[in-house]
C-alpha cells in the first residue's frame, strides 16, 4: 500500500486525498488551519458555486490563464462528475442563471462537511494545525515533507494543494510558492484576479451601493480596448466591483503591473444605438420641458447617478430643459454611452477571489499533475498558474486537478 501525503485541505486537496484513498493508498491530509475547507466555505457568498453546467469546451474558454492545460483533467473528471460526486455524498445540487451550480441548501458548509465525511469514511488521516515548511526529496523523487514544527513525515508521493495568496485568513498565504521554488519550479508573476478596482475619480463613493444591470463595460489599456463585458456592476466607496468588473480585473491587474494607463468605459444604455438614444433624450426633454435638467433625467437614470452624468456632459443642472441646445443633448448622449473611470489600482491581493499566476504549467504534466522536475510530486488547485472568471469554473478546476493528482499519485510506479 502506498503512502500519499496531501498538503492543503481546500477543495483540490480534499478531492486529491479522497481519490488517492479510493484507489487504495494510505493517505494523510495536512492542513495548517484548524478547520478544513476554510476558503470553500466563503465561495459563492457562502453558497458554494461548485461548478458550472456548461459544456466542457465552454468551461475551458472561461479560463483567462492556461485553460488548455486543463483539457486532460476535465476529460477525466468534468462538471457532470463533480455534480454526481456531491449528489452521492448526500448534497443535492441545482443549476441557476448562467449555468452556476449550487447545493440545493445554499450552504457551503454542507459541501465541506460532505467531503470531510467522505475522507473519514475512507480512513484518511486528517491533521489540522499542521503547516508544512518543505517537501523532502531523495534521488530526484518526493519522499515526504518537513512540517513547520520540524517533524519529518515520509511518503511515496506528495501532493501540494496549498492554494494561492488570496484570502490569507483562510490559509492561502502564498507559502506554497516558496516550497515550489525550493524544488526548482518557476513561479509566474502573482497578481490578484476577480478583485474590485479602485478609481482615481472620487464620485463613485457618492453613489456607493448603487448597482447597474445590463450595462457594457470596456477595459481600455493605453487608450485601446483590451476586453469587454456585459452584465452587472456596483459602485463602492473606493471604486467599482460586481461580476463584470471582477471578470475584467485580471487584465486590468496585468496592465497596471506593466505600468499602463487603464480606464473603464461604461455604456449605460447598450441596448440603444446613438440614434435611438438621441431620440429617447429628445422625448424625455419634451416631456419635462418645463423642468430643470437635473429633474428631467429621472426616466433615464437612477436618481443618484444624475449629477454624475450632468457633470460628465458638462451641463448646467439648474438650466431649464427648453434652454438646452442640440450640442448639449449630444454631450449627454456621449456621456451615457461613454462614461469613463480611471483605474488607479486593484484592491489588495488579500481581497481577490483567486490568484492569477503560480507554478508554471510547462513544468507540470497536464494529464497526471506530476511535476516534470521532481518525480512523485504533484500539484493541484490555485497553486498552479490557472485561473478563470467567476461562475464555478475555478472550483471545477480544483476538483479536476485534485482527482488527476490523487489518481496518478497511486498509479505511478516509476
Amino acid at each position: 500500500m502506498k503512502d500519499v501525503l496531501v498538503v492543503g485541505a481546500g477543495p483540490a486537496g480534499m478531492m486529491a486525498a479522497i481519490t488517492a484513498a479510493e484507489n487504495g493508498a494510505r493517505v494523510t491530509l495536512l492542513e495548517k488551519m484548524q478547520r478544513v475547507g476554510r476558503k470553500m466555505l466563503i465561495t459563492g457568498k457562502g453558497r458554494c458555486n461548485l461548478t458550472n453546467a456548461a459544456p466542457v469546451p465552454e468551461l475551458i474558454r472561461q479560463f483567462k490563464g492556461n485553460g488548455a492545460f486543463l483539457n486532460s483533467a476535465f476529460a477525466a473528471f468534468d462538471n457532470e462528475d463533480a455534480m454526481r460526486f456531491f449528489e452521492q455524498q448526500g448534497v443535492p445540487v441545482k443549476v441557476e442563471r448562467g449555468g452556476r451550480v449550487f447545493p440545493v441548501s445554499d450552504k457551503a458548509a454542507d459541501c465541506v462537511e460532505a467531503m470531510l465525511a467522505r475522507l473519514h469514511e475512507l480512513g484518511v488521516a486528517v491533521r489540522t494545525g499542521e503547516a508544512v515548511a518543505a517537501v523532502l526529496t531523495r534521488e530526484g523523487r518526493a519522499a515526504g515533507v518537513r512540517t513547520a514544527a520540524g517533524e519529518e513525515i515520509a511518503a511515496d508521493a506528495v501532493i501540494l494543494a496549498v492554494g494561492g495568496a488570496s484570502y490569507p485568513g483562510t490559509g492561502s498565504t502564498g507559502d506554497g510558492y516558496e516550497i515550489a521554488r525550493q524544488l526548482g519550479h518557476t513561479v509566474t508573476r502573482i497578481l490578484p484576479s476577480l478583485v474590485p478596482l479602485e478609481t482615481e475619480e472620487h464620485w463613485p463613493r457618492d453613489v456607493q451601493g448603487l448597482s447597474l444591470r445590463n450595462v457594457r463595460v470596456k477595459l481600455l489599456v493605453d487608450g485601446r480596448e483590451r476586453q469587454e463585458m456585459f452584465g452587472e456592476m456596483m459602485f463602492t466607496h473606493f471604486g467599482v466591483t460586481g461580476p463584470i468588473i471582477l471578470s475584467l480585473s485580471r487584465t486590468a491587474a496585468q496592465a497596471l503591473a506593466d505600468g499602463a494607463f487603464v480606464e473603464l468605459e461604461i455604456d449605460l444604455k447598450p441596448a440603444l444605438t446613438p440614434e435611438k438614444l438621441a431620440a429617447r433624450i429628445l422625448r424625455d426633454f419634451e416631456k419635462y420641458q418645463r423642468k430643470q435638467v437635473k429633474n428631467a433625467l429621472v426616466d433615464l437614470l437612477p436618481h443618484r447617478l444624475i449629477p454624475v452624468l450632468i457633470d460628465a456632459a458638462y451641463l448646467d443642472g439648474e438650466k431649464f430643459v427648453h434652454q438646452v441646445t442640440q450640442e448639449e443633448r449630444h454631450r449627454l448622449a456621449e456621456a451615457l454611452k461613454h462614461l469613463v473611470l480611471t483605474v488607479a489600482r486593484t484592491r489588495p491581493l488579500a481581497e481577490a477571489i483567486v490568484t492569477a499566476g503560480g507554478v508554471c504549467v510547462k513544468e507540470i504534466d497536464p494529464r497526471t499533475m506530476e511535476s516534470r522536475l521532481v518525480s512523485r510530486l504533484y500539484f493541484a488547485g490555485e497553486l498552479v498558474d490557472v485561473d478563470a472568471f467567476t461562475g464555478g469554473y475555478n472550483l471545477q478546476a480544483a476538483f479536476s486537478m485534485g482527482v488527476a493528482a490523487g489518481s496518478y499519485s497511486v498509479w505511478n510506479d516509476d
